[in-house]
């Protein structure tokens, strides 16, 4: 996939929460000129409200429409829209010790600096500590999607699917990407 004709368009990332998504996404928007859509700008409203299903599907197909774009997720109520027009689909399926690693320094951050995480939404000791944490789904949904992942891998829902087990892996296969100019993402 060195040949930019023949680079994917339409990417979609998944793994667990700590993976990397949106931090890969980034990177892949950098090197390939494409447009990065954040999913949770598009699935939570200010106050860490949900959006509604039916408008997050609305809102994620109009996103699967455009000639290209990356996803960084994919939640199973939607998920049938991006895998029917992803030309690629990148699993992150680390192990649970760093990815958990890597949430808890990342909530950690965020609680401590108040940053805004999307639609005017932080993390705070409360929501870490509250039964709707990420760390807690973190827990709940390590199993599920890494099944979910290494059966992709071996059944391609459609599109290709390429997994990485180890960061060292992934960063491998981003060194034959070749940078364009640089995309900023939505904020």
């Amino acid at each position: 996939m060195t040949a930019r004709s023949h680079l994917p368009q339409r990417i979609l990332i998944y793994g667990v929460y700590g993976a990397g998504k949106s931090t890969l996404a980034l990177e892949l928007s950098r090197r390939l000129g494409l447009p990065w859509q954040p999913v949770d700008e598009l699935t939570w409203e200010p106050g860490w409200k949900e959006v509604p299903m039916p408008v997050q599907r609305d809102r994620i197909a109009a996103v699967c429409r455009k000639k290209s774009w990356i996803l960084d997720g994919a939640y199973k109520d939607w998920m049938d829209i991006p895998l029917a027009s992803a030309d690629l689909v990148i699993g992150l399926d680390f192990a649970r010790g760093l990815t958990l690693r890597r949430l808890l320094r990342r909530t950690a951050r965020l609680v401590s600096t108040g940053e805004v995480i999307c639609n005017g939404n932080r993390e705070t000791l409360g929501s870490v500590l509250s039964s709707e944490s990420i760390i807690l789904w973190h827990f709940a949904s390590f199993g599920r999607k890494r099944r979910r992942m290494r059966g992709w891998a071996v059944h391609s829902p459609g599109p290709q699917v390429l997994l990485f087990s180890t960061p060292a892996e992934l960063d491998s296969w981003l060194d034959t990407l070749s940078p364009v100019s640089p995309v900023r993402p939505p904020r």
